[in-house]
């Protein structure tokens, strides 16, 4: 039969070693969460932003393919008109967009 006293220590010895393990769970977790964390989080939105933009820039380049297309059924004449009507309005927005930049501010040395 095991004495109440050895009962008693045991629970103490257990109780220890519980908060022992508590107390470095808690640190190990502090630890990843200031450390991996950060990371995990930015890896998630560049491989996030990576995937987004080659959508976007297959989804630009399939409806210039379609405006393109479209604007050969409807203007009558060879596919160059279509070409020369699909070339004015990407030239005239993208000088629309050079007309809006701002310039860089000069930087001293």
């Amino acid at each position: 039969m095991i004495s109440k006293r050895a009962k008693d220590s045991d629970e103490a010895t257990d109780d220890s070693i519980d908060a022992a393990v508590a107390r470095f769970a808690d640190a190990v977790e502090a630890v990843r969460a200031r450390t991996s964390g950060p990371l995990i989080t930015a890896a998630r939105a560049l491989v996030y932003g990576l995937v987004i933009a080659t959508a976007a820039i297959g989804a630009v380049v399939l409806v210039a393919i379609a405006a393109v297309r479209a604007l050969d059924i409807a203007v009558p004449g060879e596919v160059w008109s279509a070409h020369l009507i699909a070339g004015a309005i990407f030239g005239g927005a993208g000088a629309w967009a050079w007309s809006r930049r701002r310039p860089r501010a000069t930087r001293e040395a």
